[in-house]
């Protein structure tokens, strides 16, 4: 579970810090860096500007409004099903982490975690839709186990989900996690447990959908999923067209909450590049603790990611010339990033997943030995292209959610794409920063 928010910088790489699982490293750009990064900071402004001069907002509407219902009848066999694999999975990390094989690509705790879970089902619940929603095995323990139903205080909100994210991307950085299958597993068992507690005494409703930082990921990355739920059952649509929803993100805590997952995906793959490692050698070398620098990065990036988005949010209340409050506007254009963040999420693990499949598959049919081959699928070279074009596209999305918001916001057509300038460039600040950290070479994790 702390290997929520581990990322792969490069197709076909081991993630920052999982090096046994994976071997590689990102190829140097072919092109001048200035020009890649411009290209792509360019598309996303350009694509603001077809959708302001070619659509209108009965346009917007008929896209937005498109659906089709999906048949939903027999779901409690499905579920149950699915409570029953989650419940098989957990206990599977747990065992096989204590008692099963020492090497990474052949133990299934590991695999099944990072392959499987962080990067397979992530995967899928921004692809497809969200089936952690089932699958949660601590959801199926916490049903079964008795609730004192104390009052959630609400002046925390979503913040516990907050520390909790940023907590568990520290803890995956500064631990081998992908690479100690005990310390995985105790750190499962660990967040297992206070899961469980919370779910005790607040109610397993209240916990899930307030204070878990997992649970929160998923739900928001289903989101951006073709396939969702709404009053009247499962029903398709156009991906991320459900992030335009109202009331999504819903106060400045579930706005943090947003962009501290949009950060904790560059996070991951800025630290393992060489500009990192120069920037903070100097520091280590004048005695800042190695464990200590970390945190603060971590922190420090957090906050001016989250500062920038507030500098936007007061820089469009004054250009769209609005009496809405800043915070409403905070809270309609944060949903847009989580589309930024799925594509960042794809770019970094749909390799990684398709290199180690096999040896998830070998180690499922063999938990408790190690093969004496670890078969891996080798991706062909032009894969790599899949990881700028994931990111592009991510942003390209956002961009037209973010129009549809504004839409739906102002009444005048010049007011909303006003409002969007400011938003449009954090977006390419985003696009650039993401850009920029998947063209550096990979080099191990530094000080640590």
């Amino acid at each position: 579970m702390a290997g929520t928010v581990c990322l792969l910088v490069a197709v076909g790489t081991a993630s920052a810090h999982g090096g046994a699982l994976a071997a590689g490293g990102r190829e140097p750009l072919t092109i001048p860096t200035w020009l890649f990064l411009t290209t792509g900071g360019a598309a996303v402004g350009a694509s603001f500007l077809l959708a302001s001069f070619v659509t209108d907002r009965s346009f917007v509407e008929r896209i937005h409004d498109w659906g089709r219902p999906l048949l939903d009848g027999g779901a409690r066999v499905p579920a149950l099903a699915g409570r029953a694999i989650g419940l098989v999975g957990l206990a599977a990390v747990l065992v096989v982490g204590f008692v099963g094989p020492d090497t990474p690509r052949t133990n299934l705790a590991i695999l099944l975690v990072w392959v499987g879970w962080w990067a397979g089902l992530a995967m899928t619940t921004y692809l497809i839709g969200n089936a952690w929603r089932v699958l949660n095995p601590l959801t199926t323990i916490a049903a079964m186990l008795p609730s004192l139903d104390r009052d959630y205080p609400e002046r925390l909100g979503a913040w516990p989900s907050v520390v909790g994210l940023l907590a568990l991307v520290w803890l995956e950085v500064v631990s081998p996690l992908a690479d100690d299958a005990e310390l995985l597993a105790t750190a499962v068992l660990g967040y297992s447990l206070l899961t469980l507690l919370g779910a005790v005494v607040f109610g397993r409703e209240t916990w899930f959908a307030e204070a878990d930082p997992v649970e929160r990921v998923f739900r928001y990355y289903g989101r951006v999923a073709p396939i969702g739920r709404d009053e009247t059952g499962l029903r398709l649509r156009l991906p991320g067209m459900d992030l335009s929803t109202p009331r999504l993100v819903d106060g400045a805590d579930e706005v943090a909450f947003v962009v501290a997952l949009l950060w904790v995906t560059t996070y991951d793959g800025l630290v393992t590049t060489p500009a990192w490692r120069d920037l903070t050698t100097p520091l280590v070398a004048a005695g800042l603790p190695p464990h200590l620098l970390y945190p603060i990065a971590l922190l420090a990036g957090f906050g001016l990611f989250l500062g920038v988005y507030r500098l936007a949010v007061r820089a469009s209340t004054r250009i769209a010339e609005t009496y809405l409050a800043p915070a409403e506007l905070a809270e309609r254009f944060a949903p847009p990033l989580l589309a930024i963040a799925a594509g960042y999420h794809f770019a970094h693990y749909l390799g990684y997943f398709l290199f180690l499949a096999p040896a998830l598959g070998t180690a499922a049919l063999s938990p408790l030995s190690s093969p004496a081959t670890v078969p891996v699928y080798q991706l062909p070279g032009w894969f790599g292209g899949t990881a700028i074009a994931a990111v592009v596209v991510g942003h390209l999305v956002a961009i037209w959610v973010a129009h549809a918001a504004a839409y739906d916001l102002f009444p005048s057509r010049l007011q909303a794409i006003r409002s969007q300038y400011p938003f449009i460039a954090v977006m390419v600040f985003y696009t650039m920063t993401s850009l920029w950290v998947v063209s550096q070479p990979e080099v191990p994790l530094p000080h640590l």
